[in-house]
C-alpha cells in the first residue's frame, strides 16, 4: 500500500525524490570540494620536500592569505641554527585570472636545496624576471605550452619558460625578486621552508626556532595534512554548516509540502482506514514510511548525481580536486532522512488526529 500510495502521484513524488537528492548532493559536494581543496593544497604543500614551515604571527594555514610580512633577512639566521641543512624562502601572491592560483615567487638556488629541484617535462629553469615556470595540470588544464605567454595579477605578462612535475607546493613559479617587485614586498618572504640535515633533528630544530623566533609559527611538514581540516579553518567549517543548513532547510519544505498535501487528498482513504479500526499510531506509521521511501529514493538518486557532477566539474576545471568521503555520504544520507521525517511529522500528526466521521463525509 505504502508503494501504491508513492506511485499514486507520480509528479509530486518525482519532484519530492528529486529535493531530498539535491539536499544530499549539495551536502556531498560542498563538502568533498572543501575537503579535496585542502588535502590536495597540504598534499602539495608536503611535497616540497622541507622538514618545517616557518610562517609569521596569526599566520593562516590557508598560505594564499599570509601575506608577506617577514623580513628575507630571517633566512640567514635559521640557516645558522644547528641541524638546518637549507633554507629557501617563498613569497606568495593569489592569483584569480581565470580561476584561483597560489603564485610561488622563489630563488631557484634555495629552492632546489630543500626540494630536490623540479622535474622538467619540457623547457628549462627561471632565468629572466619574465619567466614562469608551470606545472603539467596546469598546463594540461589552460592548453599552455612552452614559449607561450600567461598573464597574471590582471596586466603582467611571464612567458612559460618550463613545464614541470607537479606536486612541488604550487601550480606557478616565478622568480622572488620579480614577485617582490610586482607585490610591493622588496625584501620579504610569506614562508620559509626549512631542510634538516636529518629527519629526525626536526622537533630539535623546531625547539630552536621557536626560541629564535617566539611569535611565529613553525610547524612540521609532515603534520601539516591533518591541521589542514575545515575543523581548524572557522571561516570554512561556518561556510560548511551554513550550506548544510540550507540543503536541510530544501528538503525539510518540500516533503513537508508534499506530505501536507497527500493529507488532505486522502482525508476520505484516512477516514475510511480509522473506520475500519486502524490506530492514530498506524495512520503514522504509514506516512513516515512512505516519506522514507521517498528519502531512500533521493538519497540513491542524490549520490549519482554527486559522482556525476564531480565527474563533470573535473572535466572542465582539470585543476580542482573534489573527494567525495564515504563517511560524508552516509552523513548526507542521515541528515536527509532526518529532515524527511521532522518535515512530515506535522501531516503524519495532522491525519492521526482526522475523525472519522468528517472524513467519510469529506468530499
Amino acid at each position: 500500500m505504502i508503494l501504491r500510495n508513492t506511485l499514486h502521484r507520480p509528479v509530486r513524488t518525482l519532484i519530492s525524490i528529486l529535493a531530498v537528492a539535491i539536499e544530499v548532493a549539495l551536502v556531498i559536494l560542498v563538502v568533498g570540494l572543501v575537503t579535496g581543496l585542502l588535502t590536495e593544497s597540504a598534499k602539495r604543500t608536503q611535497g616540497v620536500g622541507a622538514d618545517i614551515m616557518v610562517q609569521p604571527p596569526s599566520a593562516s594555514m590557508l598560505m594564499a592569505f599570509s601575506g608577506a610580512p617577514m623580513p628575507i633577512s630571517i633566512a640567514k639566521r635559521l640557516q645558522r641554527l644547528d641541524y638546518v641543512q637549507a633554507v629557501a624562502p617563498v613569497l606568495l601572491q593569489f592569483n584569480s585570472i581565470q580561476g584561483l592560483e597560489i603564485v610561488y615567487g622563489i630563488d631557484p638556488a634555495s629552492f632546489r636545496s630543500v626540494s630536490g629541484g623540479f622535474v622538467y617535462l619540457e623547457g628549462h629553469g627561471l632565468e629572466n624576471a619574465d619567466d614562469i615556470l608551470v606545472d603539467d595540470v596546469y598546463a594540461r588544464a589552460r592548453k599552455v605550452k612552452v614559449g607561450q605567454t600567461v598573464r597574471l595579477f590582471g596586466d603582467h605578462d611571464f612567458r612559460v619558460a618550463g613545464i614541470v612535475e607537479h606536486g612541488k607546493g604550487a601550480r606557478l613559479f616565478v622568480l622572488l625578486s620579480a614577485l617582490q617587485d610586482l607585490a610591493g614586498a622588496k625584501s620579504k618572504a610569506s614562508i620559509f621552508y626549512v631542510k634538516c640535515d636529518r629527519s629526525d633533528h626536526t622537533a630539535a630544530a623546531m625547539s630552536e626556532m621557536e626560541q629564535l623566533l617566539p611569535s611565529y609559527q613553525v610547524r612540521a611538514l609532515k603534520d601539516f595534512t591533518s591541521l589542514m581540516t575545515s575543523t581548524n579553518l572557522p571561516g570554512l567549517n561556518a561556510f560548511i554548516s551554513v550550506m548544510i543548513g540550507i540543503a536541510v532547510a530544501i528538503g525539510f519544505l518540500v516533503i513537508f509540502l508534499a506530505m501536507y498535501t497527500t493529507i488532505v487528498e486522502r482525508t476520505r482513504e484516512i477516514g475510511v482506514l480509522k473506520s475500519l479500526g486502524a490506530s492514530k499510531s498506524y495512520i503514522i506509521e504509514i506516512i513516515l514510511s512512505e516519506t522514507t521511501l521517498l528519502c531512500l529514493g533521493g538519497i540513491v538518486v542524490g549520490v549519482a548525481i554527486s559522482y556525476g557532477a564531480r565527474t563533470a566539474f573535473m572535466q572542465l576545471f582539470p585543476t580542482l580536486t573534489i573527494e567525495i568521503l564515504p563517511k560524508w555520504v552516509l552523513y548526507a544520507a542521515l541528515i536527509a532522512i532526518g529532515g524527511g521525517l521532522l518535515g512530515a511529522s506535522y501531516p503524519a500528526w495532522l491525519a492521526s488526529r482526522k475523525d472519522p466521521v468528517e472524513a467519510l463525509s469529506y468530499e
